[in-house]
């Protein structure tokens, strides 16, 4: 049973390196207008065969989620040849760049809440003097 647990541990840790360079990668290499914005490479899922590796990526303005996708779509070959000139790792996986609406929709709701919360809010008492 060890065998299995360094087995996984083997897989997070090439699967949070993968994410470190595909992230530094789209940063810094690619030169598509489309890849802009505020953006992050949130986590990186790589199968234990290592042929592919789902790279979740949130993006916080509506704008620019779809441009945004497309271009990493577009340019996973790229990425994917850049990975593999970074990592030591006998195959470079098959890149799959999904949405992670995760930290969108946690902003949204840190909204909503706050926004019920200021009308909630009782009104600011002056403060009493300790004189009674």
């Amino acid at each position: 049973m060890p065998a299995n647990r360094n087995t996984y541990n083997r897989i997070d840790r090439i699967s949070e390196e993968v994410r470190r360079e595909v992230d530094r990668i789209i940063r810094d290499e690619l030169n598509d207008p489309r890849i802009s914005g505020t953006f992050s490479v949130t986590r990186a899922e790589v199968t234990r065969d290592l042929r592919y590796a789902k790279i979740f990526v949130s993006v916080l303005e509506d704008a620019q989620r779809k441009p945004l996708m497309d271009a990493l779509k577009s340019a996973s070959g790229f990425i994917r040849h850049a990975l593999a000139k970074e990592m030591i790792i006998r195959q470079s996986p098959e890149l799959i760049f999904v949405e992670d609406r995760n930290i969108a929709y946690g902003a949204h709701i840190a909204q909503v809440l706050h926004e019920v919360g200021a009308d909630q809010l009782p009104p600011p008492e002056e403060e009493e003097n300790g004189d009674a």
